[in-house]
């Protein structure tokens, strides 16, 4: 017989159904997932009706930015827009998902991405975002958190749960997660799906992106995807999204993310002292405290986030006016340092045999802790991982905080009167 061409060939295996082809090659459940992943829920109505979150684990190995040596795999959390198929909101993080990486998706997704194109020096049009009026989610712990919780409820975003052992009810956001794979299969240093697709291929020794690099490889592959015809829209993703905009009109953006993104940081609750907050060991103090010290017994505990890729400041939510207020290290010479090193630190210091930490040991034992790190000509895996952490950290551009005025209390001082609290969105952002 003539051999076909090659458009022969791939015309006719488009023509099959992609439902019975899944049903064949990986069983029921894929098949499921792909009947979830096309068509629009009819109790869908509007753009973010409805925006669908999740994570997983990338494949694919990054090096670092200093020797390009291999750190392992981070994370992706991404959010998708069930009507138009939009992606809304995409994270990478070297950190595990919790309820941090939820937060920064949502705040990428109902804010302006521009700025943050620009900072990884990208040339792409993003318009779409916008607050969701639904999240719907799996039954995670990290999607069950207080902070996740009352973050919806502070910005009237309805949570809703997939039906536990359903795993096909996400299959909208699943399905973009399988795509994304597919284009990261292409990449250097993959570790494909499975140990039968890897084979004998050398990862690690293959592995030549950076996080940012990837990043920046991720955000292409969803420029070329809005621009693509969508199997079960039958059109581009970016036109749905246009034509839903037609519809009923641009939908409004988050004007201030760093607000936005405090209100879905991790909860803690502690008592007002004399001298601030103490938290794991690290004190707190700012002069917007000082209206609350005199009363402090009767407000009880108070509300507190805490950024862990940053815990040089802390957010402590006003029991009168219900706004954040900024409260940095009552040290504020101390470093900023992440909420992973910080526990590092305190486990080392137990190890130790110290059964009392004090803040002067927690911060001597991390500057250690940085020393042996950075003298290291050629780290392991997980000092690399470690500095790739911390670097992170330092990428995040951090205004200098205002020096104390001259009549502030000294420490264990009692504060007298003093201006009333500053309203977080007086706040410069960092």
């Amino acid at each position: 017989m003539p051999v076909p061409a090659r458009n022969t060939v791939a015309s006719r295996i488009a023509a099959m159904d992609p439902v019975e082809v899944a049903q064949a090659r990986d069983g029921t459940a894929a098949a499921r997932r792909l009947r979830a992943g096309g068509g629009t829920p009819p109790a869908v109505a509007g753009l973010l009706g409805q925006v669908q979150v999740d994570h997983t684990v990338i494949d694919v190995v990054i090096v670092d930015e200093r020797e390009r040596l291999p750190v392992g795999r981070p994370y992706l959390t991404v959010a998708i827009d069930v009507l138009s198929r939009c992606v809304l909101g995409m994270v990478v993080t070297l950190e595990a998902p919790s309820a941090v990486s939820v937060g920064l998706c949502l705040a990428q997704a109902c804010c302006d991405k521009r700025s943050w194109l620009e900072r990884l020096g990208l040339e792409v049009d993003w318009p779409m975002g916008g607050k969701p009026a639904r999240l719907y989610v799996d039954n995670a712990a990290e999607f069950k958190s207080e902070a996740l919780s009352r973050g919806c409820e502070q910005h009237g975003i309805a949570l809703e749960y997939r039906p536990a052992g359903r795993p096909h009810y996400g299959g909208i956001v699943e399905r973009l997660i399988g795509t994304a794979m597919e284009k990261v299969h292409e990449l250097p240093g993959t570790t494909f799906s499975n140990v039968a697709q890897r084979s004998d291929y050398d990862a690690d020794g293959k592995a030549a992106l950076t996080l940012r690099e990837l990043e920046r490889f991720l955000m292409l592959a969803v420029a070329a995807y809005h621009g693509s015809v969508h199997g079960g829209l039958g059109q581009t993703p970016a036109g749905r999204w246009a034509e839903g905009v037609v519809e009923s009109g641009i939908p409004p953006v988050v004007s201030n993310p760093t607000a936005f993104l405090v209100d879905f940081l991790p909860v803690i609750r502690r008592k007002l002292t004399r001298t601030g907050f103490v938290i794991d060991h690290v004190g707190y103090f700012s002069n917007a405290l000082k209206p609350w010290i005199g009363r402090r017994d009767r407000l009880g505990k108070f509300v507190i986030r805490r950024d862990p890729r940053d815990i040089s400041r802390v957010w402590v939510l006003d029991p009168d006016g219900g706004q954040y207020l900024e409260v940095p290290y009552r040290t504020l010479s101390r470093p900023a340092v992440t909420l992973w090193e910080h526990r590092q630190a305190v486990a080392r210091l137990r190890e130790q045999g110290r059964e009392q930490v004090d803040e002067q040991a927690l911060f001597s034992m991390i500057e250690q802790m940085h020393s042996i790190s950075d003298e290291a000509q050629r780290t392991t895996r997980k000092r690399r991982r470690e500095r790739e952490r911390r670097n992170h950290l330092r990428a995040v551009k951090r205004p200098a905080l205002p020096a104390p005025p001259a009549d502030a209390p000294a420490e264990g001082e009692l504060a007298g009167d003093a201006a009333p609290a500053v309203p977080f969105d007086e706040i410069e952002e960092w």
